[in-house]
């Protein structure tokens, strides 16, 4: 069975630090482009980042520059992604997800929550 399950959000204080993991059953990560999206309540899903197969290649979305960084461990069936300078509006729900197939193939999450 094809299954990602995403793990370490939680409540943090902006300005804080949270490091997200993926990890993946029933296929090997490292065939596949990776992303990471978020949605926030009443939000369609926003793209957050991306890496491909082999890892040397990450892109993040705008918002996300030098703030967030996409990585991977296909030895673990892995994906990560650190998330630094956190703000208010970066509350979401984050899923990692194959890049070929994001909504059908996404994890059911994990919650960040950012407060003031």
């Amino acid at each position: 069975q094809v299954q990602l399950v995403e793990s370490g959000g939680g409540l943090v204080q902006a300005g804080g630090s949270l490091r997200l993991s993926c990890v993946a059953s029933g296929f090997a990560v490292g065939t596949y482009a990776m992303v990471w999206v978020r949605q926030a309540p009443g939000e369609d899903l926003e793209w957050v980042a991306s890496i491909n197969p082999g890892g040397e290649t990450a892109i993040n979305a705008p918002f996300a520059q030098g703030r967030y960084a996409i990585s991977r461990d296909n030895a673990r069936n892995s994906l990560y992604l650190q998330m630094n300078s956190l703000e208010l509006n970066d509350t979401a729900r984050y899923c990692c997800a194959k890049s070929e197939s994001i909504r059908t193939s996404r994890g059911p999450g994990t919650q960040v929550t950012v407060s003031s």
